[in-house]
């Protein structure tokens, strides 16, 4: 009986520790909003994160009103998100769905920036994936 509850200790023990180490610290960001303050909170909350935690992911989706943030020339936040999309470990995504609806053209794009088919979708499945979530606002 004792060996068995020892066994079982062991393999509960084993179980956490292989859980521990797969949550990583990943986060997808939220952006609908064109106001300048939420711009400047996200590219400093995305800064933080990776630098406070150098093996992060951090994902941005940026849809709505919020697809400004990556378009060439319409955003105070250009240099900051070029710098940012540098880093392997930051990603920018713009919503496909909010594109052909605002008529922005992917060569309208930051460089580097990606476009994914649906943002809420996007979001949604970095969500089952065990991401957190965070909706730009204040």
């Amino acid at each position: 009986m004792k060996k068995i509850k020892l066994l079982s200790i062991i393999v509960m023990m084993a179980a956490g520790i292989a859980q521990a180490q797969d949550s990583k610290y990943k986060v997808v960001f939220d952006m609908t909003s064109k106001d300048t303050v939420n711009q400047q909170a996200l590219i400093r909350q995305v800064g933080y994160i990776r630098k406070a935690n150098p093996d992060s992911k951090v994902e941005v989706v940026f849809y709505g009103q919020g697809l400004d943030l990556a378009v060439k020339g319409k955003t105070q936040q250009e240099a900051a998100i070029t710098q940012l999309l540098s880093d392997k470990g930051i990603s920018f995504k713009v919503c496909a769905v909010t594109m052909k609806r605002y008529n922005i053209d992917k060569t309208q794009l930051l460089p580097g920036v990606e476009i994914v088919d649906d943002g809420i979708y996007e979001i949604i499945q970095k969500q089952q994936e065990g991401w957190g979530y965070i909706k730009v606002a204040h």
